[in-house]
C-alpha cells in the first residue's frame, strides 16, 4: 500500500524511498532506472513483463514529464497487459485501488 507521495519521495508499507520505484506483488525495486531517463521503452519492462501483471500503472512524474514510447504501449497490449499512465500522485491512488482486486504492478517516476 502506498501511504504517501510527494515530489521525490514515497512511502510504501512504512518504508521510505527517494528514487523511482517498481512495486511488484512480492517486492519493491527501490532503484528503478530507465534506458532513456524520461521515456519508458520496451527495454525497461523486462522484470515487469516477467511478473505477468494484469495491469501496469505508470506514474509519469510529479508534473507528468515522463513519456511512454508508442512501441511500449503496443508491446504491452500485445501481451494482454493493460496500461494506465497518469501523473504519479494520481497513479498512486489508482494503484492502491486496483491492488485490492487485480494483479497490478506500479512503475513510478518520483520527480519531474
Amino acid at each position: 500500500m502506498i501511504e504517501s507521495y510527494d515530489f521525490g519521495r514515497i512511502v510504501i508499507n512504512g518504508k521510505k524511498f527517494g528514487s523511482d520505484v517498481i512495486i511488484f506483488a512480492d517486492r519493491i525495486d527501490g532503484n528503478w532506472w530507465r534506458r532513456e531517463g524520461h521515456t519508458l521503452s520496451v527495454d525497461d519492462l523486462k522484470e515487469i513483463v516477467e511478473a505477468k501483471p494484469e495491469v501496469l500503472v505508470v506514474g509519469t512524474g510529479y508534473s507528468g514529464l515522463m513519456k511512454i514510447h508508442p512501441e511500449t504501449e503496443r508491446y504491452l497490449k500485445s501481451l494482454g497487459i493493460e496500461l494506465i499512465a497518469a501523473k504519479t500522485e494520481k497513479a498512486c491512488k489508482i494503484y492502491n485501488d486496483l491492488s485490492k482486486s487485480r494483479g497490478v504492478v506500479a512503475a513510478l517516476h518520483l520527480t519531474c
